[in-house]
């Protein structure tokens, strides 16, 4: 009899438990060296994403993600086309021409990935799995925010906070999130969003970008993600498995709760059971969405095991368009 993890209990209700209660682990517990193969694992998609940065977020990041302000920059010889409200007249009248001040953007924005590592981010298709998709984003993410002088940072998450890496800039930095997110410290099983969204709010004192990386398969997050979605720009990214869609054909298989335990028996060669599945996963993608529509939140749906930079290069370039 095969066996195949998913989120959910029954076929007809495939979505995913919520932790009665979040904590504020810091998620310090010490673990073993790295060995070779995950030191390689991290150094290739540390160099993967910072080439995919260059090449096709960073300026797209840039378009839409402005800074906090203009700072002064210097003065120089006034060129017809300049704007004459940044003629500054006391240099002028010193030298007897034209100059201007020029500003360039202060770049001082936060960017931090919120990562659901909940066990039912393991349950998937056989492949890299929700978590190996969730490092792509970060890491493309968080090198778009290096090149453009801004500070990233990363939060882990499941009924608890598991670990905070405060925003800030520099490569090292940067390379520290990338191994937090490639080989994260072992955590509880359960997911809690709503709790992850206000312990946000209460550490990020000033606005900044918060994109939110999970399969949205729990519930109840909807009230505090509105809060933190006022203070702060949010980015929904869902992953989305196979699995989460439609049931294989495999005869009878053990399906397993991933966070709340539980087993149940599926006949899958049935069609009306995967059509129940299928309609139960619908209509909790259409939940999903109106949620997140209804706390002013944007969603990215990402499929496991694709290509990430696509649609995060498509997402700017529509908010570009739309400024």
């Amino acid at each position: 009899m095969a066996s195949l993890p998913t989120r959910s209990p029954t076929a007809a209700a495939p979505t995913g438990g919520r932790a009665a209660a979040a904590g504020t682990s810091s998620g310090d517990a010490e673990r073993a060296p790295l060995d070779p193969e995950q030191l390689a694992a991290i150094r290739r998609i540390a160099l993967r994403a910072r080439r995919l940065a260059t090449q096709f977020v960073a300026g797209d990041y840039r378009s839409v993600f402005r800074g906090t302000g203009m700072e002064f920059a210097e003065v120089r010889e006034y060129i017809p086309g300049d704007d004459v409200r940044f003629i500054d007249w006391n240099v002028t009248a010193r030298l007897g021409a034209p100059w201007v001040k020029e500003y360039v953007e202060e770049r001082e924005l936060a960017v931090l990935c919120a990562v659901d590592l909940s066990a039912s981010q393991e349950a998937a298709s056989p492949g890299a799995g929700r978590l190996g998709t969730a490092a792509e984003v970060v890491a493309l993410m968080s090198f778009a925010a290096l090149f453009n002088n801004d500070r990233a940072g990363l939060m882990t998450f499941t009924d608890r906070v598991e670990r905070f890496v405060a925003p800030a800039k520099g490569s090292r930095h940067v390379l520290r999130i990338v191994r937090e997110i490639v080989h994260p410290a072992p955590g509880a099983l359960g997911t809690d969003i709503g709790a992850a969204c206000e312990h946000l709010s209460r550490v990020l004192a000033r606005r900044s970008v918060v994109v939110l990386v999970s399969d949205f398969l729990a519930a109840g997050y909807e009230r505090s993600l509105a809060a933190l979605s006022r203070r702060h720009e949010v980015i929904a990214v869902t992953l989305v498995d196979a699995l989460d869609l439609a049931l294989p054909r495999l005869g009878i298989i053990e399906v397993e709760d991933a966070e709340r335990g539980g087993r149940v028996l599926l006949d899958t060669d049935d069609a009306r059971v995967r059509r129940r599945y299928e309609q139960a996963a619908s209509e909790r993608a259409a939940a999903r969405r109106r949620a997140l529509v209804s706390a002013g939140v944007d969603e990215i749906e990402l499929r496991v095991g694709e290509a990430v930079v696509g649609p995060l290069v498509a997402y700017f370039r529509r908010r570009a368009l739309a400024r």
